[in-house]
């Protein structure tokens, strides 16, 4: 049975991408911060399944909560890293993202005592206007990247990419492990976030079921925030993205608990060992 990659993609709900143009940065620190209780209750989701999973976290979350950083890893999971403050990186420079990645990665280093290899852009924000992302990557010493989302979307996308893993570089070991894709009505989606809460579970199941008939393991990835439908409601978003963010939140638990339990799942790192054959 192919074990696929479970992850979590730690950031705030006030961090998210359907906020950012309504939310400054300079409003985190004043905000209230429901990260931690959220992700030991996805903490808690994992022990009751008996799964493994990779945190993929931000810099900024990490500096401010670093016990919540060794719970993780004292539980077995891989912290990994999501960047500083989720900038998108195509709105950054090679040099501007190398900094980024430092910053990010002692801070992440440092709270867990761990070395971190793996990397996942905010908003899968690899993309044709960032050619030199993963060779800086590579330069920086990062074993994974989980960055690339291979199909068309209004916010993110790189639709020619390999559907599974891959080097995206001819000279360096570094693995490229995209976001699993699911089949809606004729229409791809990513297989996790907001698309698993809103569509019927049966659409991520069949996908995770397709990679797997070919011996590859499916990718899926969720938030914290996800599994809070008391968080704080943000009226000046706009519709779409409200919609996007608050649809279905008390139901993501019971999915996710019904998904964990009906394939086989690890960390991204511990996955990765295990693929037999990755395409150049």
């Amino acid at each position: 049975m192919v074990a696929n990659a479970l992850s979590v993609d730690i950031e705030d709900w006030f961090q998210v991408g359907a906020f950012e143009t309504v939310i400054a940065r300079e409003e985190w620190s004043v905000l209230e911060h429901r990260v931690e209780r959220n992700t030991d209750a996805v903490l808690e989701l994992f022990a009751e399944g008996g799964v493994s999973a990779t945190f993929f976290t931000l810099g900024w979350v990490a500096d401010r909560h670093p016990a919540l950083m060794r719970r993780i890893v004292e539980a077995g999971h891989e912290v990994a890293s999501h960047g500083w403050d989720h900038q998108r990186v195509f709105t950054m420079g090679p040099e501007q993202f190398r900094a980024d990645l430092a910053r990010a990665r002692a801070t992440l280093e440092d709270a867990t005592g761990a070395k971190i290899s793996g990397y996942r852009a905010p908003s899968f924000s690899f993309d044709s206007r960032t050619p030199w992302a993963h060779r800086v990557l590579a330069e920086e010493g990062y074993a994974y990247s989980s960055s690339v989302a291979p199909l068309r979307h209004d916010h993110y996308g790189m639709p020619d990419a390999p559907r599974r893993a891959y080097r995206p570089l001819n000279d360096s070991g570094l693995i490229e492990l995209p976001v699993t894709l699911a089949r809606f009505m004729g229409r791809e989606v990513t297989a996790g976030g907001g698309f698993f809460r809103l569509l019927p579970a049966s659409v991520t199941d069949r996908a995770i079921r397709a990679a797997n008939a070919e011996g590859a393991p499916a990718v899926f990835y969720f938030h914290p925030w996800e599994i809070d439908p008391g968080q704080p409601r943000v009226d000046s978003a706009p519709f779409k993205s409200r919609l996007r963010h608050y649809a279905r939140l008390g139901a993501m638990r019971g999915k996710l608990a019904a998904l964990i339990a009906a394939h086989r799942w690890d960390r991204v790192d511990r996955v990765l060992d295990g693929v037999a054959e990755v395409r150049a």
